[in-house]
């Protein structure tokens, strides 16, 4: 199962009043559960000694997600289209892609999020400047988790 079908399962859950779906193919394991109007995503692969990296990537999101909480009214916020890592820069030794006071603009890369591999650039869907960055180089973030805040331009 690719990403995007996990990402779509995750949209027909949050809409629906499924409490729960899990599904299963020669690769792995998902399921998806919805709780107090939050989708959880657990993924359990078919080799038995990965499953603990994949909880210890789920528990620090939810940490971070509080901090994001005192937002100015007219601020947007760029989140997270999926779950992954959170980088700021395509490459170790490549500047980063957005700081603080940066200028965006619509379709602009403003991280990049790994998930299964796949290095996945991030574009800004507003014009304005980053504020604050909510995210820390290279942690875990959960599908739909603040990442940047921008003044709109």
């Amino acid at each position: 199962m690719d990403l995007k079908q996990i990402h779509d399962l995750i949209k027909v859950v949050n809409k629906s009043n499924i409490g729960e779906i899990s599904i299963e193919d020669k690769d792995g394991k998902v399921t998806i559960k919805q709780k107090e109007e939050k989708v959880t995503v657990t993924s359990v692969p078919a080799q038995v000694y990965n499953t603990a990296p994949a909880t210890a990537v789920a528990a620090p999101p939810s940490e971070a997600t509080p901090s994001a909480s005192p937002v100015a009214s007219n601020l947007i916020t760029i989140k997270s289209p999926m779950i992954g890592t959170f980088y700021r820069r395509a490459a170790p030794d490549k500047p980063l892609m957005a700081e603080e006071g940066t200028e965006v603009s619509p379709g602009k890369v403003v991280c990049i999020i790994e998930a299964m591999k796949l290095f996945n650039e991030i574009e800004s869907e507003v014009k304005g400047t980053i504020v604050k960055i909510l995210v820390e180089d290279a942690s875990p973030v959960e599908y739909d988790q603040p990442l940047f805040l921008v003044e709109p331009a």
